[in-house]
């Protein structure tokens, strides 16, 4: 049997591009207010009221979109008034996808961020946010699954990054 090998020249999809360098902002030492950013996936509002609870006595700004879509302008001006937005939830590719971005979004607006992700979609997050430019991108992992639990599994997974988030408060 005769095999003929031909060689083609083929473009890589994985090429090295340029891209901008996203700065992830400082968090400041004194937070006064904070946006909660809620992407409306079942769990995300208890994750984030889970949050707002843990952090005692902040001002806290609520913010809603829907899941699996960018977040309007003037959705992203209610949430760059605070001097920290977190958002939640990463849980799948779609959602991952525009927790990140929209947290992208934020940073060029000077606005400190922190998504919230579950640990299956938070490698694709980071990996998403590389690829814009903003490999730091402050992203926390959330015990995977979220959707189709009780409010208090989604508590006590919430409980668990607690200490992460206050962490990187420096509280």
């Amino acid at each position: 049997m005769n095999v003929k090998i031909i060689e083609r020249e083929v473009l890589n999809p994985l090429g090295e591009t340029e891209m901008e360098k996203v700065g992830i902002n400082p968090i400041p030492k004194e937070l006064n207010r904070i946006s909660l950013f809620d992407n409306t996936k079942p769990g995300a509002d208890i994750i984030l009221e889970t949050v707002l609870e843990s952090l005692g006595e902040i001002e806290f700004l609520d913010v809603k979109k829907p899941a699996g879509a960018s977040a309007t302008p003037q959705q992203i001006e209610k949430a760059a008034d605070a001097e920290l937005s977190i958002l939640a939830l990463g849980d799948c590719g779609s959602c991952t996808t525009w927790v990140v971005l929209d947290a992208i979004r934020l940073e060029k607006r000077g606005v400190p961020t922190i998504s919230i992700c579950s640990h299956h979609f938070a490698p694709f997050a980071r990996e998403l946010a590389r690829s814009y430019g903003a490999k730091n991108l402050r992203i926390v992992e959330i015990e995977h699954p979220i959707a189709g639990l009780s409010e208090q599994d989604v508590k006590a997974k919430t409980l668990k990054i607690i200490p992460k988030i206050k962490e990187i408060l420096g509280i």
